[in-house]
């Protein structure tokens, strides 16, 4: 390789984080191989992920090379745009099973609720970081105020699984910034307190799925199906796996939405005990590479920001898991960087080049 090319590739590749670059690429890697097993070895399932990764990455390159204080310039903007598209979906979105989750723009279709992942956790960190030398208990409430308006137009599309990774992102962006245990605990025991009340304000398929996940065998053929076939799945597996391709639940089509939000039984059928440690241990290297990005951010805004995209991945990742096997309801989230689709491809992408950003403009920020 001659100097000039080497020259132009560390300017390509100058803020790219290539340990973060690698876990990501690894678990991409994990998902066509799956969705090429659960898709019964469809070339066009995989060749559409594969643009769907080109995409995505796209997308974090971009990200990766704009500096931090150029996303707080857009933060409010980007969170107000975020709610009209909200509103636009309550009152114009196509409903589509039962939800009203998606708009038309032009010619094409987007979900709104995906741009709140990001917008609201920047929204949040800008906030703080603007009040940063004069936090009070009202700026605390203030945050709250921004986090639920979001949340309650998404709960009422329904869409509850997105709703509960917002609540998530903004939480930890709540506590990081420095919000008291004692109110925490306080909020966490008049949450609980609402239960019943939150109860009789859900939708009957949502009350369905929490009966379910209690006892699947109540409706086996019905709303119980997936939770039953995919913890079946879950189990045949074994320490090693039956191989790939060789899944009998995956191949005989008794697990629904195989390449999507149960793509995880398909691979814990083919991969085994042995397969889900070294996909875990995969997911830990993506949030053990942004927690220490966030440790040595250089700026209130930077620290907020990273902590919450690090911080959400693994609720991300734990709820599709916990869904498929059995021990939380099913909300439709699928499974970070492995799950077929764009949206939440491209989003999850997004985030982590912003990571990235915050990494290799540091010393920029401290100089």
């Amino acid at each position: 390789m001659t100097p000039g090319i080497r020259r132009v590739t560390r300017l390509l590749t100058a803020h790219i984080d290539s340990q973060l670059l690698i876990a990501l690429l690894l678990l991409m890697s994990v998902g066509l191989v799956t969705i090429f097993s659960g898709s019964n070895q469809s070339l066009a399932r995989v060749s559409s992920q594969l643009a769907n990764i080109v995409v995505a990455l796209g997308v974090l390159y971009v990200f990766a090379n704009i500096p931090p204080h150029y996303l707080m310039r857009i933060a409010l903007p980007l969170y107000v745009l975020g709610v009209l598209l909200l509103v636009c979906v309550a009152l114009f979105g196509d409903i589509v099973n039962g939800a009203r989750r998606w708009l038309y723009v032009g010619v094409t279709r987007i979900q709104p609720s995906e741009l709140m992942k990001i917008a609201v956790p920047l929204m949040l960190a800008w906030y703080f970081d603007r009040y940063e030398a004069t936090l009070k208990l009202k700026n605390y409430i203030v945050a709250v105020m921004l986090l639920l308006v979001p949340i309650g137009l998404i709960v009422r599309q329904p869409d509850l699984g997105t709703a509960l990774l917002i609540s998530a992102a903004g939480g930890y962006v709540l506590f990081l910034a420095g919000l008291s245990w004692r109110i925490i605990a306080g909020l966490g025991i008049a949450g609980a307190a609402c239960m019943p009340f939150v109860w009789g304000m859900m939708h009957d398929y949502q009350r369905q799925r929490i009966l379910t996940l209690i006892d699947p065998t109540q409706d086996p053929l019905g709303a119980g199906y997936h939770t039953i076939q995919s913890t079946i799945a879950v189990g045949s597996g074994g320490i090693i796996g039956k191989g790939w391709l060789q899944g009998t639940q995956t191949h005989l089509d008794f697990i629904p939405e195989r390449t999507t939000d149960f793509i995880f039984a398909v691979y814990s059928e083919e991969w085994g005990l042995l397969g889900n440690m070294l996909l875990l241990f995969l997911f830990l290297l993506v949030i053990a590479r942004g927690v220490v990005i966030t440790a040595n951010a250089a700026t209130l805004f930077t620290r907020l920001f990273g902590g919450a995209i690090t911080l959400t991945f693994f609720p991300y990742a734990f709820v599709n898991m916990g869904m498929v096997s059995g021990i939380l309801p099913v909300v439709g989230v699928p499974l970070p960087l492995v799950s077929y689709g764009g949206t939440s491809l491209v989003t999850i992408c997004l985030g982590l080049g912003i990571l990235m950003s915050i990494e290799t403009h540091k010393k920029l920020v401290q100089s």
